[in-house]
């Protein structure tokens, strides 16, 4: 299947594609999977001819069907990048017919699908778009073979196996560029700063955001304890408000924290524990008996300011002070 030049690096594409390693031992063993033998290659070369001359007609019907939806003619809304992504889908559709079904043909499916993964088309619509394949070539091969209705079966099961071939490999590459995406996002999450703020004399704020892993685990904990030292803190008020998930080695790490401080001299306040955070941590049996904890970070502030003699007062003209 084509896809759209003008919105994407087709030289990165090439370079994604490349990054999906499948062997010819993998290869093998899908086709042996799907059942895909040298009858099946006979009979899909034996259709080349027919292929060649139903194939524009094909592609039209295709494209006049894409178009008919909102949300696939959003891809296509520029005229000369619809007459070349058309002339890349009759090559496309040509190429199920001509055989050799090798890692060259493995790497050209693969690039097809990363091209469609970086215009960010959906897998639905990717995958509605083989449906469509298949029931206008089936009607096709009706037609050809209208006196040998077992040969247009057979034809039609052989197209069916190395369709479901291409469909494997378009997968890959979406589940790829998501394992790709998501390890960016950790990566560039472990590079963002714990800042550990001195907040009012004896107080140390630490707000964490994004994911928490073992080693953000670990310089958080070397960061706090040496901040706690230069600062003399007394009290810490950690906010986990921002942190979306955590497990049972952070978990435990964050509890090792707490205790790591509590040794220097200083109280550690956990706040802005989410309902699934909270929940995890009680399904994992992590011990909070000797953490305090509270709902939200003004709470926290305010329940560290009371542990350090700090007194909250309003005055005459309406402004907090603290004192």
């Amino acid at each position: 299947m084509a896809g759209q030049e003008k919105a994407v690096d087709t030289n990165d594409a090439d370079r994604f594609a490349d990054g999906v390693e499948i062997s010819e031992q993998e290869l093998a063993h899908r086709k042996q999977f799907l059942e895909l033998g040298d009858a099946d290659v006979a009979r899909l070369t034996g259709i080349n001819d027919l292929a060649r001359r139903y194939a524009d007609e094909v592609i039209d019907d295709f494209y006049r069907h894409l178009m008919s939806f909102g949300d696939t003619r959003s891809f296509f809304s520029d005229p000369q990048v619809l007459r070349h992504v058309k002339s890349m889908q009759k090559e496309y559709f040509l190429r199920l017919t001509q055989g050799k079904y090798d890692l060259d043909y493995v790497q050209d499916r693969l690039r097809i699908g990363a091209i469609h993964e970086r215009i960010r088309l959906p897998t639905k619509s990717y995958l509605g778009m083989y449906n469509f394949y298949l029931r206008a070539v089936a009607a096709r091969l009706v037609e050809a073979f209208e006196k040998k209705p077992g040969e247009a079966w057979a034809t039609f099961l052989s197209l069916l196996k190395l369709t479901f071939l291409d469909m494997g490999l378009a997968i890959d590459t979406y589940i790829a560029s998501s394992e790709r995406t998501i390890r960016a996002q950790q990566e560039a999450i472990q590079e963002l700063p714990t800042p550990v703020l001195p907040f009012r004399e004896g107080m140390l704020l630490v707000p964490i955001i994004g994911i928490i892993d073992a080693q953000r685990a670990r310089q958080l904990t070397e960061q706090l304890l040496g901040s706690i030292r230069s600062n003399r803190a007394k009290m810490v008020v950690i906010d986990i408000t921002g942190v979306q998930s955590v497990d049972t080695r952070v978990a435990n790490h964050i509890v090792q924290t707490v205790e790591a401080a509590r040794l220097m001299g200083a109280r550690v306040i956990l706040a802005g524990i989410s309902p699934e955070v909270a929940q995890t941590m009680v399904t994992l049996g992590i011990d909070l008996g000797r953490i305090l904890t509270v709902g939200d970070l003004q709470s926290g502030i305010e329940r560290a300011e009371h542990m350090l003699g700090y007194v909250v007062a309003r005055s005459r003209a309406g402004e907090t002070a603290v004192g």
